[in-house]
C-alpha cells in the first residue's frame, strides 16, 4: 500500500484554507501518520515493522497525520535526530481510539466547564492534543489549523506494535521532493494525497474542535 501523491498545488486548492481539520490519507481500513527520527529508531521499525530497540517507551511520542506539518517540524529531514521520516500507517480503529482518549495540552473553555474538569482528564488519558498552524512547503504559516497527537503508555504501546499495518521510510521521497518546494517550483512539488479525516463520532469531533467541511 505505497503512498498516494498528488500535486501540492491541485491539493492546495481542495483544502479548506482555514479551521481545525485533520488532512489525512486514509482508506476504508488504515490511516497514515508521520513521525521524524535519528537512523537508528528508524531502520529499527522499518525492519522489524514494529517500534522498539532505541525507541523510547518513557516519554510521549508525537505523531503527526499531516505531511507538510510533519515537513516544516522536522526541516525536511535536516534537522538533527530527525533524518528518517517514517510513514506509519496505521489500523483507522486505531487511530479512532487515539481521537477518542484525546485530551488538550492546554485548557479549552468550549470544551471544559473549568481548569479542574480539564486537569482531571489530563490526568485520565495518556494522549494529548494540540492544534498548530499548518504550513506552506516553504515554512509559511497559514491560517488552517493542524493536528498533532503525543502518546504514551498503554496508548502508545499499543501504537507502536498492535496498531501498526506498515512501516515505510520516506525519506528518499522527502529528499527528493525538497529541491521542489523553493518558490517558483511549487508546481513541480508532489506531496501524500490527504483529505480532511471524517470523525464518526460527533461527540469526539466537538471535544476535539474540528470545524465542519461544507
Amino acid at each position: 500500500m505505497p503512498l498516494q501523491l498528488e500535486p501540492y498545488e491541485t491539493q492546495k486548492r481542495r483544502w479548506p484554507s482555514a479551521g481545525r481539520h485533520i488532512l489525512a490519507q486514509f482508506d476504508e481500513a488504515s490511516v497514515v501518520v508521520y513521525q521524524a527520527f535519528a537512523p537508528a529508531i528508524g531502520e529499527f521499525a522499518v525492519e522489524h515493522q514494529r517500534f522498539g530497540g532505541p525507541f523510547g517507551f518513557g516519554r510521549m511520542s508525537w505523531i503527526k497525520p499531516n505531511f507538510l506539518w510533519m515537513m516544516y517540524r522536522c526541516g525536511w529531514a535536516t534537522k538533527e535526530n530527525q533524518e528518517r521520516v517514517l510513514a506509519v500507517r496505521l489500523r483507522r480503529s486505531g487511530f479512532d481510539e487515539i481521537l477518542r482518549r484525546a485530551v488538550h495540552s492546554s485548557f479549552e473553555p468550549a470544551v471544559y466547564p473549568n481548569h479542574e474538569s480539564w486537569r482531571a482528564a489530563v490526568s485520565g488519558s495518556d494522549v494529548r492534543l494540540q492544534w498548530d498552524p499548518d504550513h506552506t512547503p516553504t515554512g509559511e504559516p497559514v491560517e488552517r489549523r493542524a493536528i498533532q497527537l503525543g502518546l504514551r503508555g498503554e496508548t502508545l504501546a499499543r501504537y507502536a506494535g498492535e496498531w501498526i499495518v506498515r512501516v515505510d521510510d520516506v525519506t528518499a521521497l522527502v529528499r527528493g521532493q525538497a529541491a521542489h518546494r523553493a518558490r517558483g517550483r511549487r508546481s513541480s512539488l508532489y506531496t501524500p494525497r490527504e483529505d480532511v479525516y471524517p470523525i464518526g463520532d460527533p461527540a469526539v469531533a466537538r471535544k476535539l474542535g474540528v470545524d465542519h467541511v461544507e
